[in-house]
């Protein structure tokens, strides 16, 4: 859906809403190092709630669901399942032990329980990866907006939109940033309903809750157009369903930038609290991605182009292209344009503070320069900030493929690594650090197992595809887990009480 021209409006729509989030972030400015890509402020429940599910929304839920959902219908509901499911996995396993440890990232948390700096670097490096594969989806969701925002070809918006992520985490401000997800969340549910309201209305189905409304439109694709959008496993197997759902299911559980959230809450109450409010907010989201990718099968159908195979490199704009076939308002599009760039622009800046921080506070102090000061390791962070940012621009130029696609390879990396160290390192006291070592390991190794095995054993690209890996990766993780750590040394009885007394055998704070 490339343009030859600027779209002025929808752009001036889009600066005034970043304009607002600067002016918040403006008056909180970077004081200390150990604000710098994880620490932050906390209001209430109900706000942790917003800013989790602002923290989780992404290009990748903004635009790559609804994409998916139109490209391959019934498909993409491993992808709802999938990522609210995760947040269950959280609430239910590790919500609460989490934030008893009080360790404030991924790899400072894995150091801390199993006594190793081998395993806090290990951890690092793949939070770092994680980042990196997370942001490459991003990116493409800011360079496809830019590109439609300027009228600039894909290449040219990509660079083009690093500048502009670069340029706003470095005005606004770390802190700012996580202070304005609050906010942002706020502009992320009235940019993404409002426009599907006028969808809607505008085709004559129940508009007022529109996500009740297009049930209809469903009905009409198959009666009217023989369009069996919602017909289960049409496209993909129930064996690869499954892998996708339970990957993704892991991977949410396991990813650094989601499980820092939870050692901002003042109370374990406050933990569990802000994970319950944090999946009402982010199912308001994903209730309303199906109808977009409905409606826009429905436009294609009354156009005469009820079977056509999409371009799925096209179709992760489908929500914008529905609005335009739709023809709502032009502010109304811009809002919707503004909320894609804010959930990616906020995404990519959060992942990247992430993977910089693990470089920073886990990787340099340790293994290049013992005695950095809080501040060397704040410059560290920062321009090792640039440095990831530079790489993922690489990376993006040549996606490899839709944007909920690129995104499930960091959930499955996620999957198949951390959620099994954390699992097991707050379940099973006997876990040791040469059994969280080759569990992560051989996570890294499953996770890229099929295109780097595929070709030579057809049946590892069946087992562990590329996007669902951990579905079986996850499980023989735990398993090499728990094999190592019974053959080699215990744990310390410190670490082993440490669990027993303040980890479990502990009443609500």
């Amino acid at each position: 859906m490339m343009t030859t021209s600027v779209q002025l409006i929808p752009l001036l729509i889009v600066a005034a809403m970043f304009a607002l989030f600067i002016l918040g972030g403006l008056g909180s400015k970077i004081r200390q190092a150990s604000d710098y890509g994880f620490a932050g402020s906390y209001s209430s429940r109900m706000g942790s709630g917003a800013a989790i599910a602002s923290n989780w929304m992404s290009a990748a839920s903004i635009l790559g669901l609804a994409g998916l959902f139109y490209l391959k219908g019934y498909y993409a509901m491993a992808f709802v399942i999938g990522w609210t499911g995760g947040y269950i996995l959280l609430l239910v396993l590790l919500a609460t032990q989490i934030r008893r440890f009080g360790k404030f990232t991924a790899p400072d948390f894995v150091g801390f329980r199993y006594e190793s700096e081998a395993a806090r670097t290990v951890a690092a490096l793949i939070s770092i990866m994680i980042s990196m594969i997370y942001c490459v989806a991003q990116f493409r969701g800011v360079a496809l907006l830019v590109s439609w925002l300027f009228g600039i070809s894909y290449q040219a918006a990509v660079i083009t939109g690093t500048a502009l992520v670069v340029t706003f985490v470095v005005i606004s401000g770390t802190l700012g940033v996580v202070r304005n997800q609050r906010l942002q969340y706020f502009v992320l549910i009235v940019a993404f309903i409002l426009p599907l309201m006028f969808l809607t209305k505008k085709l004559g189905y129940f508009w007022v809750v529109p996500q009740f409304g297009y049930g209809q439109a469903i009905i009409d694709l198959q009666t009217q157009f023989g369009f069996f959008w919602s017909e289960p496993f049409a496209s993909i197997s129930l064996f690869k369903w499954l892998a996708l759902c339970f990957t993704l299911m892991f991977g949410t559980a396991g990813l650094p930038h989601v499980l820092s959230r939870f050692y901002m809450a003042p109370s374990i109450r406050d933990a569990r609290w802000g994970v319950v409010w944090g999946l009402f907010f982010i199912a308001l989201i994903y209730w309303s991605a199906p109808a977009y990718g409905v409606l826009a099968r429905l436009y294609d159908a009354r156009a005469g182009l009820a079977f056509r195979q999409p371009d799925p490199m096209t179709a992760d704009l489908v929500t914008l292209s529905a609005a335009l076939q739709g023809g709502v308002p032009v502010w109304v599009v811009g809002l919707l344009v503004a909320g894609g760039m804010a959930a990616a622009f906020y995404a990519v800046s959060g992942l990247l503070q992430n993977g910089a921080a693990a470089f920073a506070y886990d990787i340099y102090p340790r293994l290049f320069r013992p005695t950095a000061t809080d501040s060397d390791k704040l410059v560290m962070a920062k321009g090792f900030f640039l440095v990831l940012a530079a790489g993922v621009l690489l990376l993006s130029f040549k996606p490899m493929g839709m944007i909920a696609e690129i995104a499930a390879v960091a959930f499955a990396l996620a999957g198949n690594t951390i959620f099994p160290a954390f699992l097991l390192g707050i379940w099973w006291s006997r876990t040791n650090a040469a059994g969280v070592l080759a569990g992560m390991l051989s996570g890294v190794l499953i996770s890229f197992s099929a295109p780097l095995f595929g070709g030579m054993l057809p049946l590892v690209e069946t087992l562990f595809p590329l996007t669902s890996s951990a579905f079986l990766g996850a499980p023989l993780v735990v398993l090499v887990m728990i094999v190592v750590s019974l053959v080699t040394r215990p744990p310390s009885s410190k670490v082993v009480a440490f669990l027993a007394h303040d980890v479990h055998d502990v009443g609500e704070r």
